[in-house]
């Protein structure tokens, strides 16, 4: 059984109050398979043109990623964003975006996806992750949703197609809102799961993640850091920790989705420590481990009620 990761691969160029990037290897994809691989192997479903450089697929391929669903168009160019974030790191204007491979993309389930266990959809057009889902002949055991604020713009009914569908839906406190239309994140929570998942997870930066099942709540920290230089891939490498650390446990438990929480928020809290992928791509076992233990600080305390 497998986890099968759908989302873009792409180039960005990223200006900071802290630096500029020239035009790096990014995509939602990208980041969630730089994370998760470092819990369990992984199936890729994406698209890039023929200017994606092979010594990033192979560098994927080297990490267990299997690219078998990934469709390279080699007379097309592949999806590039550029940003530049305020000095708040929160908020960001979007300078260019050329969908190019994404705009007719039509994802394609290899055969040997199909004992996906774990399916990860990363951000990405909401109809493409509807496909992805209706070509499985088998539902996986669990389905986990990360979307954004503009598809709820431009694509509402699809994406509350493919909300119906899932098991776990990831937005931050700002589309959570503009999904329910309440400002109340609890009862936005409730309006939300009522669309569908079982549980949500509301993402906020820098302010840490709450996980949704039921009437149940739990609160994740993030960690505090002296110098976030690249926000842009937080987001996809948090969804990264969280099902990397379900598909290895094959655990869809509350408790255990805690704990996943947890992890994805301590990948994420390394992932903005340098601009792309840079930053993942040197993490070892140990960097995990010890990063895991500052969480484990942070939240920790004992208090006496008597």
């Amino acid at each position: 059984m497998s986890l099968v990761v759908v989302g873009s691969m792409a180039f960005d160029a990223i200006e900071t109050p802290f630096g500029k990037s020239d035009k790096i290897i990014g995509g939602a994809g990208t980041y969630i398979a730089w994370c998760a691989s470092n819990f369990t192997p992984i199936k890729q479903i994406s698209v890039v043109g023929g200017d994606f450089p092979q010594s990033e697929l192979d560098a994927l391929a080297a990490r267990n990623v299997d690219l078998e669903g990934v469709q390279i168009k080699k007379d097309e160019k592949t999806f590039f964003w550029s940003g530049r974030y305020h000095m708040d790191m929160n908020s960001r204007d979007t300078l260019v975006t050329e969908l190019n491979v994404l705009e007719n993309f039509q994802p394609v389930v290899p055969d040997n996806f199909q004992d996906c266990e774990f399916l990860m959809l990363g951000n990405l057009v909401p109809a493409v992750q509807l496909s992805v889902i209706e070509q499985l002949k088998t539902k996986p055991k669990l389905i986990v949703l990360d979307t954004m604020n503009f598809w709820m713009e431009v694509a509402m009914d699809d994406l509350k197609k493919v909300i119906a569908k899932v098991d776990v839906l990831m937005v931050n406190d700002g589309e959570a809102r503009q999904l329910s239309g309440d400002y109340s994140l609890v009862r936005a929570a409730k309006t939300i799961m009522a669309m569908g998942p079982k549980y949500l997870i509301i993402k906020k930066g820098e302010h840490g993640a709450l996980l949704f099942h039921e009437n149940n709540v739990f609160f994740a920290p993030a960690l505090p850091l002296e110098e976030v230089f690249d926000p842009t891939g937080a987001g996809d490498t948090f969804a990264g920790g969280f099902i990397g650390h379900i598909a290895k446990t094959k655990d869809i438990s509350f408790e255990n989705m805690k704990t996943a929480i947890i992890i994805g928020s301590a990948m994420a809290s390394y992932c903005v420590e340098k601009f792309g992928t840079e930053r993942l791509r040197e993490l070892s076992q140990a960097d995990i481990d010890s990063r895991l233990s500052q969480f484990v600080e942070l939240v920790n305390f004992d208090i006496n009620l008597v």
